[in-house]
């Protein structure tokens, strides 16, 4: 199995494990809280299909990677990206970041800039600044990121289990766009990430990107659904691709947290007609106006 050392931890390495597959123009793929790269499972089959190398990683602390105490904040996160990219001697790289995936696709584009990186997507994402403050009203009360955290510290498990039901609306789509083997299966990444990382994350998702945002000048795809009770799209998806210069807002109708899941066909047509197709002529992505 491959793996990039991104660090050090007293005696030992920080790996982050990753998978490289197909051929053709690289997309890389940043998965979200509290799971792991093999949540990419449809994205990763539509896009090797249509002719693009596709690549997954498990943020550390996360599926197969190192777990290490420290590094949770998006300055880390975005380095341990960079150092993915560098190592893999991408160029022309497409982003795709779901939901906390998202902050690192922002972050490493105001840090780093994107001379490796052709175009972005933000699905699902925390971006552009999910905490409440008085310039930013819309967003979610501290208060709620103290109590994930209280919950995680009291029991952790029993906290996923609450957390999944909101990540994949299970009270309407249990049974018809996710089957329980899936939810247990998403149980089963979460529970087996670091309590550590999984607890420390929270705190990285009041990170304000909107100075990131603004540095981005690629063309960026925003996908959000209508009913995401953990990132409201009036909080996140069209904020952000307000902020972008170069944008377009997708909103998959009845579209839950986890739609890269339960509305995988939606997400995977826009991925790829928004990426391309190797060899064919794509048109550039133009801006959607502000909502």
């Amino acid at each position: 199995m491959p793996y990039i050392t991104v660090g050090k931890e007293n005696s030992g390495n920080v790996d982050l494990y990753y998978e490289d597959h197909g051929s053709g123009t690289p997309v890389v793929l940043i998965h979200g809280w509290p799971l792991s790269g093999a949540s990419w499972e449809k994205q990763v089959r539509a896009l090797t299909d249509a002719g693009h190398r596709v690549i997954t990683y498990d943020r550390r602390g996360f599926g197969k990677s190192g777990r290490p105490m420290l590094g949770y904040d998006y300055d880390t996160l975005a380095g341990d990206l960079d150092m993915l990219l560098t190592k893999l001697n991408l160029k022309d790289v497409m982003l795709a970041g779901f939901s906390m995936g998202g902050g690192e696709v922002a972050r490493y584009l105001g840090k780093f800039n994107s001379k490796r990186v052709k175009k972005a997507a933000l699905i699902s994402a925390v971006t552009p600044f999910l905490l409440k403050t008085p310039d930013n009203p819309a967003g979610v009360e501290k208060k709620v990121f103290d109590g994930i955290q209280k919950a995680i510290r009291e029991d952790r498990p029993a906290f996923l289990t609450q957390f999944l039901a909101n990540f994949y609306n299970l009270d309407e789509y249990l049974g018809k766009r996710i089957s329980e083997e899936v939810v247990r299966l998403s149980w089963m990444i979460a529970a087996g990430a670091s309590p550590r990382g999984t607890h420390d994350c929270v705190s990285s998702w009041q990170t304000d990107f909107r100075k990131d945002l603004a540095k981005v000048t690629i063309p960026v795809l925003v996908v959000h659904g209508d009913s995401d009770r953990i990132c409201p799209l009036e909080a996140t998806g069209k904020p952000a691709a307000g902020a972008i210069r170069d944008s377009r807002l997708i909103v998959i109708k009845g579209g839950p947290h986890g739609l890269n899941w339960t509305h995988a066909g939606e997400l995977d047509d826009a991925l790829v007609e928004f990426f391309g197709k190797p060899g064919e002529k794509v048109n550039r992505v133009t801006v959607s106006p502000a909502m």
